[in-house]
């Protein structure tokens, strides 16, 4: 068996239990790992020449976490009662835990036990944190890059080793939200003031500092509060009065950060309410019971399957060409690069390493790039994620200037410049007399085809989209777009860039829109449609945030800009000549903007604006234009137009080869424009619905509103074979083919 769990006795009797994971840079937990860990502690127990257990790890970090396929795992072993066999793995768990935490100990007298410490050289996360959380005594180094807390609730699972009984017991209901209900990773001074961690010391000391306690403790020292006589919950006990308000304004809170939409904050705060009126492993048992309720929903499966696996898997280059070498970025350079768009990708580039070069139309204009990242630069400075040192190293790596020679030695290139053919065109062929035979030229265009800007460059093979999201370095997706001509080594290079500034890519193929803008447009359109029916921009906005999309499509507009929108249904209307398909909604963008009103740039949109750019509400002046009927329609059906008007075009999407594999499809819709995460992107939405009521929602839904919901093909015939997409197209699929 291999060995993951490392044992050393030193002369003092103290065991340094070493978590060593082979073959992986963090540690993960899996069955292996579980079951390892339970007989060396059983050992330690039991071996009277041992004093005291020091936890830690021989990497730098502690652990990233538990391999979620360890959960698929317990339920796919359950056979015919998955339920089942996922309550009594937790329960294991738990046991285990639990183990640990009374280290021997007599149940009832709570004495005799073995002092355990908890000592955290780096980053901690999920069960990495949940093991530290069950030893008496917890110490973390004091590494910068450190980061520790409990993320579950982020891919619709939560904490559910321990993890939601032993926070909330130890910082009660209200405190422990933050690490909980958010899932917010700290620093370890952070996650010290707030009462989960004991000591922060020196890297140097942290193992020293353990020992020194573990010889140190008494026996009261090893006893959790819980296990204690006259404990009582921190903030209150549910049927107290002070407990009474703390959940009531928990349960508030949380119903209006997720309108409903996420279970497992749901089933969390259920966990916690009900776990406070019992004693601790009775609220061990109420957490396994609500912790398999949410595994044996689809939604968690659909989330942890788009955010975890998927999302994991395309960034570690699951659809990179296979047979071409590292194409990691030296040297960047950036057409455009004093614009916003432009000077962000030189931010995030610079920020990995990587020489960059801001070429704009002159001197002072690219300064503006420099500008723009020296004021990110200054804010991380301000928060302390930043020394002044490495801000002078960034900014060194930075050349802003409108001579093009400048690009020379440069691997790849991205054009960043206006939306405009003949523009993209200019910069193209000026920056190609200075490029290299094996550069890489991109253009981050988000509506032309990428296979007509290519025949501005000199190689087509070489050219290739690299479509970011705004604003830049806060927007994980990254969209690559394959032209017609386009090569393997132009889609590694691509995909290495991203991998390098640490985002996550998806690879489509050529196509109006390309996938993230096809699938959007529609929302908005939808949503903007419905107000020139009467519908109530309310119930429009409501019935989206129900559905769990960050923004409604009012919104969503107003922060993207009318005028914008307005560009390209012109555009989009001058290329399709009289294929283009009318749409009420384009007279009302006409007139809002008109009327002034660009959205949140201009302080006036969908939404007013107060001077500062706060949002302030729907403006009521848009119903003297567009009156609210009277009839309002029902705010499923209204879900369904907006879901489906996004959901379809990823089918088509897909029909149409211009996704060439679901995953990038999911995990793009989340990632681009926050499709309902807890669904795992349109497809796994559309798993989760079945595809034969689904195909029944459409038709119903093409029979009233017309064409634009007619039921593609594809979905007809998984339909009438009752297939699923993750069954028919996933990676498993696949591979069995």
């Amino acid at each position: 068996m291999t060995e993951i769990f490392h044992t050393e006795i030193d002369a003092d009797g103290v065991a340094v239990l070493s978590w060593d994971l082979p073959g992986r840079s963090m540690n993960v937990m899996t069955m292996e790992g579980l079951a390892e860990l339970d007989a060396a502690i059983d050992a330690l127990l039991a071996d009277d020449a041992v004093k005291g257990i020091v936890l830690t790890s021989a990497k730098p970090d502690f652990a990233g976490g538990m391999d979620l396929n360890i959960l698929q795992g317990m339920k796919d072993q359950a056979g015919d009662d998955p339920a089942k066999g996922l309550f009594e793995g937790v329960m294991r768990m738990h046991a285990l835990l639990r183990k640990l935490e009374l280290a021997g100990m007599d149940r009832k007298t709570r004495k005799g036990g073995k002092p355990v410490a908890w000592a955290c050289p780096g980053t901690a996360a999920g069960i990495g944190l949940e093991l530290g959380l069950a030893c008496h005594r917890r110490f973390a180094a004091d590494n910068p890059k450190a980061k520790i807390g409990l993320p579950e609730i982020m891919v619709g699972i939560f904490p559910g080793a321990g993890g939601a009984t032993r926070v909330s017991r130890m910082l009660g209901a209200m405190a422990a939200a933050p690490f909980l209900m958010e899932g917010k990773m700290m620093a370890p001074a952070k996650v010290k003031a707030a009462g989960l961690v004991d000591e922060v010391v020196p890297a140097d000391d942290l193992i020293p500092a353990a020992k020194a306690w573990v010889l140190a403790a008494k026996a009261a020292d090893i006893v959790k509060p819980w296990d204690a006589k006259g404990w009582k919950m921190p903030g209150g006990a549910p049927y107290s009065a002070q407990g009474f308000e703390t959940f009531v304004g928990a349960a508030a809170m949380i119903h209006g950060k997720t309108q409903g939409a996420y279970p497992a904050h749901k089933a969390l705060l259920a966990a916690v309410y009900e776990g406070a009126m019992v004693d601790f492993d009775t609220a061990l048992r109420i957490e396994a019971r609500w912790f398999t309720k949410i595994l044996m929903n689809p939604s968690s499966g659909a989330m942890i399957r788009s955010l975890f696996l998927n999302k994991e898997a395309l960034e570690k280059g699951a659809v990179r060409p296979k047979d071409v070498a590292d194409m990691r970025v030296k040297k960047i350079g950036i057409l455009g690069g004093g614009g916003f768009m432009g000077a962000g990708i030189g931010y995030v580039s610079a920020m990995a390493g990587i020489e960059v070069v801001l070429i704009d139309r002159d001197d002072a204009s690219a300064a503006k790039g420099v500008d723009f990242v020296t004021g990110l630069l200054d804010d991380a400075l301000k928060k302390k994620r930043l020394t002044e040192d490495k801000k002078t190293a960034i900014l060194g790596q930075i050349t802003a200037t409108a001579d093009y020679a400048a690009l020379s030695g440069c691997d790849l290139v991205i054009e960043a410049v206006f939306e405009d053919p003949g523009v993209k065109k200019i910069v193209t062929e000026a920056a190609q007399a200075h490029l290299g035979p094996d550069a890489i030229f991109a253009s981050n265009t988000s509506t032309l085809p990428i296979t007509d800007l290519a025949g501005n460059y000199k190689d087509p093979e070489k050219f290739i989209g690299i479509h970011f999201f705004s604003p830049v370095h806060k927007m994980m997706l990254v969209e690559i777009i394959k032209g017609k001509k386009t090569g393997p080594e132009a889609v590694a290079k691509a995909l290495d860039f991203v991998r390098q500034i640490r985002k996550t890519p998806i690879v489509v193929n050529d196509a109006r829109f390309f996938y993230a803008n096809r699938c959007i447009i529609p929302y908005i359109n939808e949503g903007t449609r419905m107000v020139t029916e009467g519908v109530a921009p309310a119930l429009i906005e409501n019935a989206a945030k129900q559905m769990g999309m960050p923004l409604g499509p009012l919104q969503l507009v107003d922060e993207t800009a009318l005028d914008l929108g307005q560009k390209i249904a012109k555009a989009t209307k001058a290329a399709m000549g009289d294929a283009y398909p009318e749409n009420p909604a384009d007279p009302l963008i006409d007139w809002m903007v008109g009327e002034g009103r660009l959205g949140r740039k201009a302080k006036a949109g969908f939404y007013a604006y107060d001077d500062k750019g706060k949002r302030q509400g729907l403006w009521d002046g848009l119903a003297a234009k567009y009156p609210v009927a009277d009839d309002q329609p029902d705010v499923t059906e209204v879900q369904h137009r907006l879901m489906m008007a996004q959901s379809l075009e990823a089918v088509r999407a897909l029909e149409q080869g211009v996704l060439e594999d679901i995953r990038e499809g999911d995990v793009g819709a989340i990632l681009g424009w926050g499709f309902a995460p807890w669904s795992g992107g349109p497809f796994s939405w559309l798993d989760i619905l079945g595809a034969d009521k689904a195909a029944a929602i459409t038709d119903a839904l093409t029979a009233k509103f017309g064409e634009r919901f007619a039921t593609p093909p594809l979905l007809t015939e998984m339909a009438a074979k009752g297939e699923t997409f993750y069954g028919r197209f996933g990676p498993q699929a696949k591979a069995a083919a």
